[in-house]
């Protein structure tokens, strides 16, 4: 019978253990992304529950998955909610984003499904891949400043850094979650069952600040279990806040839990 002392094996066990445990929560603690060295392509979707064309774009949307070089957004819109279904999903601030979008671009209307590339309307994204938005989308700028989000517990920061000349900038966050699901029972989504990614369901936008000085932004995330996985994005823009210049999204559980 072999009784060799077992207590170095339990020791570098422990040892080992310990390691792994403790990079992990290193690495909780170091909730954050950086930008890449080009910005993403920012693809927003305009859409709503009660908009009977819009499933087909919803579901287009969900196809785009490769964030670090687009970034995809589903802002739902109020303004159908009058037809029998009210969009859970819809706030004031999306609509109200939108009509904002269509004042930079000096458009007649608003509609649904719109999609938005890059702050500019974006007709042909049917089917299209993430490479192939890339290419359609024009390159928001040639000096695209530096973006670095963090997270601790309910609290966000992001800093942008500076960009050479008195050009100002401005941005907004989105919180955005995914896998929602809706049993429509009224309007001309009736009998369907919708299913959403990317959906915004906070957005802040940030004022213009001088983009010749580094800037740091802060966000309190809400109390609630709905908020402790999800992603965040932040989003750096002209001083319009339609067309992009950086942008980068967080994933992460809350670090405090």
């Amino acid at each position: 019978m072999n009784c060799q002392p077992r207590t170095p094996l339990l020791m570098a066990t422990f040892a080992a253990a310990l390691s792994i445990s403790t990079a992990q929560a290193a690495s909780s603690a170091r909730c954050e992304v950086r930008s890449g060295a080009e910005a993403p392509a920012i693809v927003e979707l305009y859409t709503s529950e009660g908009c009977s064309s819009c499933p087909p774009a919803d579901r287009w949307l969900s196809t785009l998955n490769d964030q670090r070089h687009v970034l995809p957004l589903a802002f739902h819109v109020n303004y159908w909610n009058h037809l029998g279904w009210q969009d859970r999903f819809a706030t004031p601030g999306t609509t109200q984003r939108q009509h904002q979008v269509r004042a930079v671009q000096n458009g007649r209307y608003v509609y649904t499904p719109q999609v938005v590339l890059n702050g500019q309307d974006h007709r042909g994204w049917h089917g299209q891949s993430p490479s192939a938005l890339r290419q359609a989308g024009q390159s928001p700028t040639d000096t695209a400043p530096t973006l670095l989000i963090r997270r601790n517990g309910n609290q966000l920061t992001a800093t942008v850094g500076s960009i050479p000349g008195p050009a100002a900038l401005a941005g907004y966050w989105a919180v955005l979650q995914d896998g929602l699901v809706s049993r429509v029972t009224r309007g001309e989504n009736a009998g369907e069952t919708l299913t959403h990614d990317h959906v915004v369901s906070l957005y802040q936008p940030v004022p213009a600040w001088p983009g010749d000085k580094p800037q740091v932004l802060q966000l309190s995330l809400p109390e609630g279990p709905q908020f402790e996985a999800l992603r965040v994005a932040f989003v750096v823009t002209q001083p319009d806040l339609v067309r992009p210049v950086q942008g980068a999204v967080l994933k992460c559980e809350n670090p405090a839990h």
